[in-house]
């Protein structure tokens, strides 16, 4: 197998300096640069030097979410594995669905995390065992959540994350530019089309679905 040449984007310097450590001792392995959030890392790739992301989810700028969607489209041979300590089956969902090639938890062993670049370099996906059976016994719930978040237009998704960060009406609307009055209908869209019944319901509908944290 040819060598893999990697970037790691994470914004969590401990573990991005363990990570590189632990794996610039492996031959096949090639750690080209580093990055701690999403932006530095698409400048990266852009370079052409890069043909393996190791991606955090949570990174300031860019997260991780957006930019594999980026990646997936822009630079479709770049492989993408990430490594996060999100469990959540509907964040694996939206990953599996933008096209990701691996998903490990930050808990994962270096044999489990030398195993999976392994088998994605070699053209297979891999997933940790736990996150697989999780995503299995809920595929329908997550079906639907997923079918719910497509429907919700940029600016609604933009109005959740908002109100999941605690950001009142009057600051929204003042974020966004919009007037009270749209915010407020906004809002109540999001209720209907994500079926809550309050703020509490959209709050927890956000973080599911790894609109935040």
């Amino acid at each position: 197998m040819n060598p893999v040449n990697l970037l790691i984007a994470d914004d969590h310097t401990m573990f991005l300096q363990g990570i590189t450590a632990l794996l610039e001792q492996e031959p096949n392995i090639n750690v080209i640069d580093k990055a701690i959030n999403g932006i530095e890392a698409l400048e990266i790739v852009k370079k052409g030097i890069v043909d393996f992301v190791i991606l955090d989810i949570s990174m300031p700028e860019m997260d991780g979410i957006e930019l594999s969607k980026i990646l997936k489209k822009q630079y479709p041979n770049v492989k993408i594995l990430i490594v996060s300590t999100h469990s959540n089956v509907m964040v694996v969902s939206r990953l599996i669905r933008i096209g990701v090639n691996g998903y490990l938890l930050k808990n994962a062993e270096k044999e489990e995390l030398l195993k999976a670049i392994n088998t994605i370099a070699s053209g297979e996906n891999y997933f940790a065992e736990e996150l697989e059976e999780k995503y299995i016994s809920n595929s329908s719930r997550i079906e639907k959540q997923v079918s719910n978040l497509t429907e919700l237009s940029s600016r609604e998704k933009e109005i959740l994350v908002l109100i999941a960060h605690e950001y009142n009406t009057a600051e929204i609307a003042e974020k966004t530019f919009i007037s009270l009055n749209t915010v407020n209908t906004h809002r109540r869209n999001l209720l209907s089309k994500l079926n809550a019944k309050n703020t509490a319901g959209l709050v927890k509908y956000a973080v599911e679905n790894g609109l935040v944290d």
